[in-house]
């Protein structure tokens, strides 16, 4: 019996869609796997990357050129040429190394698009000169906080010395009266102020700015931000000027005798101590380009002083009358002087050559300073003129000109602001000059508004990067140089020592003909056979089996009661 299916609505429903779509739709079973969807994917990145060099060919042709003055800035010196290296592997290693050189050079250039800040400067009108805008001036046309900077501090203990820390925070005054304060200018949060009750010839800064060190009287002392005495060095007397070498952790001194000391605060020893035969001097600054000391002499030299040479690396003749202050430039290539003739030389200091200028000025100048961006100060009894650019042009007039009722007794630009600090006779005066200071900090290096722990965390890793003090030298690059003296330099040493006696020798060498005559021949002869003579007795000794001496056994002594030991009788 035959049973009929009904047929069903959505039955039919299935049936016509099923005849449409494959009327439309041609289904294909593909099977996926991680080959295909690998194919897939490079296919599409293909095309992307072929519709973005479309897109790309007229609007950005590659990496934008760098203008060749922006990358000689950043210029790491001569690179390698290939010449005088023997092993191609090394020569291989070196290009690598240059390379890598290079490709730092790039970045840095490219990376100057991030320094945000500019350099500040004065606008004046037609007709108009930059010497006649007073400070007065400059206040009422700059902002709120730019114009706290221009202050003056009354003090009775003149005259001062004044030094900035390295971040251009902190500021450290020191009197002939024995004041010593220091505090945070930009804030005005004192941090010590004390009298030592002797006279001070000179401050400075250390490492960090909780420890400051004073050339008082009789001895060296070291004060903590607290104004705590933390030590006494007796070792250093009579100090007359201090230099504080920050990458070598080295506090240099010159006294009224011409002795010059390095004192390493590290570790708290002295690692150079003699005496420069110059006499009596203050004239004394460092160049921090080869960490050297600058000292001026009364007869206008300059000389060059290293704690490892006892003499001096290099003396320059730059004035025919005794010299009055020296400066040297952050980048280490300009020299200053002047001295009492009233003149002012530039010189260029890496190649110890010049002068390149040579100014003629009103009076002597009392001191010289150069700030971050190559403006220069000169002290000229009770008026300081900034020149600015001076080194490489000359300038007809001065760029600023500030007139105080007080005598200058020194003056330095503070680093990273566009302020010079003035010591005088009668306390202590801030002034602003447009564009002398560095606008873009590095906080790896100097950083004014750190906090304690990356304070503590900078100190320990520039302890860790210290340089040894063996390393100064006037060209820096003599490390990494190698050293060979050859036979006759090191003859010549020997003779320097008092204690030996020089010898005569031939240095050329004497090629000899060994055994060529009489007397050698025999002696070789001779020799061969009694050789000859000694290995035909071995081997006789061997065939006769000659049993060998056994070495004589040492008995037991007993002294005086040996004769108690029993004596064996031999069996006849």
């Amino acid at each position: 019996m035959k049973v009929s299916k009904k047929n069903r609505q959505f039955h039919k429903k299935n049936e016509k869609d099923n005849s449409e779509t494959s009327n439309e739709v041609k289904v294909f079973n593909v099977k996926i796997t991680a080959r295909t969807l690998k194919a897939q994917k490079y296919r599409e990145v293909k095309n992307i990357e072929k519709v973005l060099k479309r897109e790309s060919k007229g609007k950005f042709p590659g990496k934008a050129p760098i203008d060749p003055k922006t990358l000689e800035r950043y210029s790491r010196g001569e690179g390698f040429e290939g010449k005088g290296v023997v092993h191609p592997l090394h020569a291989l290693k070196l290009q690598k190394k240059e390379k890598k050189f290079n490709y730092a050079q790039e970045q840095a250039a490219r990376s100057e698009i991030l320094h945000t800040e500019g350099q500040g400067l004065i606008e004046v009108g037609d007709g108009e000169k930059t010497t006649t805008v007073s400070q007065k001036v400059i206040a009422e046309n700059v902002d709120i906080a730019a114009a706290t900077k221009i202050f003056e501090l009354n003090l009775e203990f003149g005259p001062y010395r004044a030094k900035y820390s390295r971040n251009g925070r902190h500021l450290l005054l020191g009197s002939k009266k024995g004041h010593l304060a220091a505090f945070d200018w930009v804030t005005k949060k004192l941090h010590f102020e004390i009298n030592v009750m002797e006279s001070i010839h000179d401050i400075s800064w250390l490492h960090v700015e909780t420890m400051v060190a004073a050339a008082q009287k009789e001895w060296l002392y070291i004060y903590d931000n607290t104004g705590t005495e933390l030590h006494c060095v007796k070792k250093i007397d009579k100090i007359l000027r201090l230099e504080y070498l920050p990458y070598h952790f080295l506090l240099a001194a010159v006294n009224e005798y011409g002795f010059m000391t390095w004192l390493d605060i590290s570790i708290g020893e002295i690692v150079g101590h003699y005496n420069n035969r110059m006499g009596r001097t203050s004239v004394m600054t460092h160049n921090p380009y080869n960490a050297t000391i600058c000292l001026g002499s009364s007869k206008g030299v300059v000389s060059l002083w290293s704690p490892n040479v006892k003499q001096p690396l290099a003396k320059i003749l730059c004035h025919k009358t005794p010299l009055t202050a020296i400066a040297v430039d952050n980048r280490g290539m300009y020299m200053a002087t002047s001295g009492v003739d009233r003149s002012m030389k530039i010189w260029d200091i890496r190649n110890l050559d010049g002068p390149i200028q040579h100014y003629k000025l009103r009076t002597a100048p009392i001191d010289l300073d150069f700030s971050q961006k190559d403006m220069i100060a000169v002290g000229l009894g009770e008026v300081v003129e900034i020149y600015d650019n001076c080194c490489s042009q000359t300038p007809s007039r001065p760029y600023l000109r500030h007139r105080m009722a007080k005598s200058i007794n020194n003056f330095k630009f503070c680093p990273y602001e566009d302020v010079l600090g003035v010591g005088t006779s009668a306390g202590f005066t801030s002034i602003i000059v447009p564009g002398s200071g560095e606008p873009n900090f590095d906080a790896l290096e100097s950083n004014p508004f750190q906090t304690k722990k990356q304070r503590k965390e900078a100190e320990v890793k520039a302890l860790l990067e210290k340089i040894p003090a063996e390393l100064i030298t006037l060209d820096p690059f003599d490390v990494m140089a190698v050293d060979v003296p050859s036979l006759q330099e090191q003859m010549e040493a020997r003779k320097k020592l008092l204690h030996l006696k020089p010898k005569n020798i031939d240095f050329t060498p004497r090629h000899k003909n060994k055994g060529k005559s009489n007397i050698a021949r025999k002696k070789i002869i001779k020799s061969a056979t009694r050789k000859e003579f000694i290995d035909q007795a071995i081997e006789a000794q061997k065939m006769l089996d000659v049993p060998e001496r056994k070495p004589m056994v040492q008995k037991q002594a007993f002294g005086v009661l040996e004769r108690f030991i029993p004596k064996t009788r031999l069996k006849k």
